[in-house]
């Protein structure tokens, strides 16, 4: 199929962007990478007036640490997987990055444009949560930054306004006695998962847990955080025993899965318990790790 007709521009700055934003509102549809926008406009699923192409805006590429890690809405998802700054201080982005489509994909899909597409079945999104980014929205108003917590707000909804533009996302560093771990599983890599999470284990001088995050993919209509589970790791020391119980916990009472076209509901919930011990053991044996090997 093809689109609508649309009328296309492609501003050569971010203010130039917003205008158009500020004119348009809901009728304007940002263009990042395009890797899901374009295949909806193909099949008329998406049907924007008009279409404002941000790859001209050199300043929404870029990566730059400055007590946080704020990687700009156009930089592609290859160039972050291949920063040492995103290796090194969020690793759990780095982990997840691999498990987006295939490299063809990545080589054209941005960061900013999959966390604002807010797909449920999406890694980063999920990523975002876990880790308590914020995001950075501008308008012609001025700019302000958005919780994770807050900007997703539903089946490919944000809480983005009409006429903002998401223009960049900032990660916090890995902090000390703090382990991670993305897993998902899908029928064949690059598929969409049937389940996935985002775990992060942090410990507390005595070794108990002081905070866990499990945040899922596609058993939602948007990055589903599990915080019955968490709760139950918190103050706990931890173990196989305690991290089978959060899975346990997370698949029955914090998730009721739709499933999809390869998974059922019950098949999502074993494999989200089964992935978050998975996850959890992974996240502990790497701060036993960085311990051991500073």
């Amino acid at each position: 199929m093809k689109p609508a007709p649309f009328n296309y521009f492609a501003p050569a700055s971010l203010e130039e962007a917003l205008a158009l934003k500020a004119q348009h509102g809901e009728e304007a549809k940002a263009l990042a990478g395009g890797q899901s926008l374009i295949p909806a406009m193909n099949f008329r699923v998406a049907q924007p007036a008009i279409l404002v192409d941000l790859n001209r805006i050199a300043s929404l590429r870029d990566i730059r640490k400055n007590g946080a890690l704020t990687i700009g809405a156009m930089t592609t998802q290859s160039t972050a997987e291949k920063n040492p700054l995103v290796a090194e201080h969020v690793p759990l982005l780095h982990e997840a990055l691999p498990n987006i489509a295939h490299p063809q994909i990545r080589n054209r899909g941005t960061i900013g444009g999959s966390v604002a597409h807010a797909d449920p079945a999406a890694e980063l999104p999920v990523v975002c949560l876990a880790l308590r980014t914020r995001m950075q929205a501008q308008s012609q108003s001025g700019e302000r930054w958005i919780e994770a917590q807050e900007f997703f707000s539903g089946l490919f909804s944000t809480a983005l306004a009409a006429d903002e533009l998401l223009t960049a996302v900032e990660f916090p560093l890995v902090e000390e006695r703090t382990g991670y771990a993305f897993l998902e599983v899908a029928r064949r890599h690059g598929d969409y998962a049937m389940a996935g999470l985002a775990a992060v284990l942090s410990l507390d001088e005595n070794g108990l847990c002081r905070q866990a995050r499990l945040v899922y993919l596609n058993v939602g209509d948007g990055p589903l955080e599990a915080t019955q589970a968490a709760a139950s790791l918190q103050g706990q020391k931890p173990s196989a025993k305690a991290f089978q119980d959060a899975g346990k916990i997370a698949s029955q009472e914090d998730m009721q899965p739709f499933g999809n076209l390869h998974a059922s509901p019950q098949y999502q919930q074993h494999l989200s318990a089964v992935l978050t011990q998975r996850a959890l053991q992974l996240a502990l044996n790497r701060i036993t790790q960085k311990a051991t090997h500073p």
